[in-house]
C-alpha cells in the first residue's frame, strides 16, 4: 500500500507501467466538476470510477472489506474526509464467499489492522496484497478510483 498526495504522484510511475497514464488522466480532469460514473481510460487496462455520495459507517463499509487479484486500485479523495480500513491479505483468515473473477473481487470478514484518512488531493494505492474498505465518513465524499490492470 502507498499513501501520498497528488503532488508526489510522479514518484510512483516506476511501480507500474500504467501509473503515468493513470495520473495523467487525473491531472487532465476538472475533479470538482467530474460527475459520478464509470469512465474508460484505456480499454480494459485503465478505468475510472467516480463516486459522489454520503460516507458510510465503518460497519457498512466492513461488508466490502475486499481485495483484487488482477487489478491495482488508485483511490483518490477529491473532496471530503474519507476513512479507509486496511489489513495485509496474508494475515486475513475469514474469507467471505468465493473469489468473483468477473468482478475481480474477494471479500473478507476479518477485522482491519489499520485505519487512516484521506482528504482533498490525497490518494492510496492498493495492491492485491492489500485488503481494504473505503468510503467511511460522516459527511459527503467525492472520490475517484482508477482500476489498473496487472499484466
Amino acid at each position: 500500500m502507498i499513501i501520498d498526495n497528488l503532488t508526489n504522484a510522479e514518484k510512483y510511475f516506476c511501480v507500474n507501467h500504467l501509473f503515468a497514464k493513470a495520473f495523467a488522466y487525473i491531472k487532465l480532469q476538472n475533479l470538482e466538476a467530474i460527475e459520478a460514473g464509470r469512465y474508460e481510460i484505456e480499454g480494459d487496462e485503465l478505468k475510472a470510477i467516480v463516486s459522489d455520495k454520503q460516507g458510510m459507517t465503518a460497519d457498512e463499509s466492513a461488508s466490502k472489506f475486499e481485495c483484487h487479484d488482477k487489478h491495482i486500485d488508485i483511490q483518490l479523495c477529491i473532496n471530503g474526509i474519507e476513512q479507509i480500513d486496511w489489513k495485509p491479505r496474508d494475515t486475513c483468515v475469514q474469507q467471505k464467499g468465493v473469489y468473483n473473477p468477473d468482478k475481480d473481487v474477494l471479500f473478507y470478514n476479518d477485522v482491519p489492522d489499520m485505519f487512516f484518512q484521506l482528504t482533498n488531493g490525497q490518494f492510496a494505492i492498493f495492491f492485491p496484497t492489500d485488503v481494504h474498505a473505503a468510503m467511511i465518513g460522516r459527511n459527503h465524499i467525492k472520490k475517484m478510483v482508477i482500476r489498473v490492470k496487472i499484466k
